[in-house]
């Protein structure tokens, strides 16, 4: 009785094991086919035509840079969400086409996404495999022949995704994406992908730069963490980086204008001394927060350092996630008054705009279908930002939303959703 008993206990281990198996080639076998079809859905997309399409180039410091005397328009998306895995295929699929859409209508010159393309959360996307959200969002940027950046987010590299943080960087800096122009930055400073992108003008002043920076993820990289949602700040080498670079952007434009015209300080060339930069990262400043508070407690009515332009903080509870320590980035930026304006995401709902200080806090749209409840049924949050960096040093910030009117392009099919703000260009939600 004994021996038919282990016998038994033997039998159903091993058919628990063999179901467990094959359960496992399900899914491996399912999730193959979702990720198949994905790059053949990115692959219906025709390749933007473009009238004069700027080609990057790389100078001596190994950095990439356009040369126009003409606009450099820039697209910020952010927050893409591709879960990659069999259960997130029909979202998946629309994130993809939202992002088709806006690109094929605005044609911008660089599309810079700040953070979590990828969202491999297995109980919903049916997947731990990251790689697949990167490989079908830039399958899909290569077929539409646009060139394109990324800073890495939370969701990008969770602690249970097959990839961490430092194969992301390498699958974006590899060169399997032809267009892509990330860099995963110095091995001595903290996070992956800090560096900048350069616009010229024909004579080889920088009239901008945009600088790319990796605002970490979790305090802890650990699963607990990314629950508790206790996100880390940029860390002290990485500011000491930022302020190296803007340096060696103002050394490198001196020397550029002394050689033109002699005079650094006056003539044609006296606005580009300092040179004019826009920052990118994924989780917003704690200045982000501490700014709209202020705003808050001033009955929503601008103050000395605050100006409200546009766009709304459509958040709950927690309404800015800034991370959760102290960094001297903002701090810095005001020293070197080179960083005019702030992009970042993270926060899916929240699509405000407002300058604090001088500086401009420009929360992204989200292109979002998946990751926050029902907001594949949701409008108001989803779309695309616009950056127009004009020769003379200026710039100004666009908001499109992608249910407007101007996102009614032949070839493309958008789907119905609710409207839950009634004006997302002007509007203030208080708690």
């Amino acid at each position: 009785m004994a021996k038919e008993k282990i016998k038994g206990g033997k039998r159903g281990f091993i058919t628990a094991v063999s179901i467990i198996i094959l359960l496992a080639v399900l899914i491996a076998g399912l999730n193959f086919m979702s990720l198949k079809n994905l790059l053949k859905t990115g692959s219906t997309y025709e390749k933007i035509e473009y009238e004069n399409q700027l080609i990057p180039e790389k100078d001596e410091n190994g950095y990439w840079y356009f040369t126009t005397d003409s606009d450099f328009k820039v697209m910020h998306l952010t927050d893409i969400h591709i879960g990659g895995g069999f259960l997130s295929k029909g979202v998946d699929r629309q994130a993809l086409n939202a992002v088709a859409l806006m690109v094929s209508r605005e044609k911008p010159d660089l599309v810079i996404v700040t953070g979590d393309i990828a969202f491999p959360v297995p109980y919903t996307a049916g997947t731990f495999n990251n790689y697949s959200g990167i490989k079908a969002f830039g399958n899909l940027m290569e077929n539409l022949g646009v060139y394109w950046d990324v800073t890495l987010g939370n969701h990008d590299s969770e602690a249970y995704s097959y990839f961490d943080r430092e194969a992301v960087a390498a699958i974006y800096g590899s060169g399997e994406f032809e267009h892509c122009l990330f860099q995963p930055g110095p091995e001595d400073v903290d996070g992956y992908g800090n560096h900048i992108i350069k616009v010229k003008n024909s004579e080889g002043i920088i009239t901008q730069a945009m600088i790319l920076i990796d605002s970490q993820a979790y305090i802890e990289d650990n699963i607990i963490e990314s629950i508790k949602g206790t996100y880390d700040n940029i860390h002290e080498n990485q500011v000491e980086w930022y302020e190296a670079e803007i340096k060696r952007l103002n050394d490198e434009n001196s020397k550029t204008i002394k050689a033109i015209q002699g005079d650094v300080n006056g003539g044609l060339f006296k606005d580009f001394g300092t040179v004019k930069t826009q920052a990118f990262f994924h989780i917003p400043l704690v200045e982000m927060d501490d700014a709209w508070n202020e705003f808050k407690e001033n009955d929503y009515q601008n103050t000395e350092d605050f100006e409200y332009i546009e766009g709304l903080i459509g958040e709950t509870g927690r309404q800015v996630c800034c991370g959760f320590g102290e960094d001297a980035l903002f701090e810095k930026m005001l020293e070197l008054k080179s960083t005019k304006a702030i992009h970042n995401g993270h926060d899916h709902v929240n699509s405000t705009t407002f300058r604090y200080k001088g500086i401009t806090f420009s929360y992204g749209y989200s292109v979002d279908y998946f990751a926050y409840s029902d907001i594949d049924k949701l409008g108001s949050q989803r779309g695309c930002t616009m950056i127009t960096l004009k020769p003379d040093t200026t710039f100004y910030i666009d908001k499109y939303n992608y249910y407007s009117d101007r996102y009614n392009l032949e070839g493309f099919n958008r789907e119905e959703v609710t409207m839950q703000y009634e004006d997302v260009t002007y509007q203030v939600i208080p708690e």
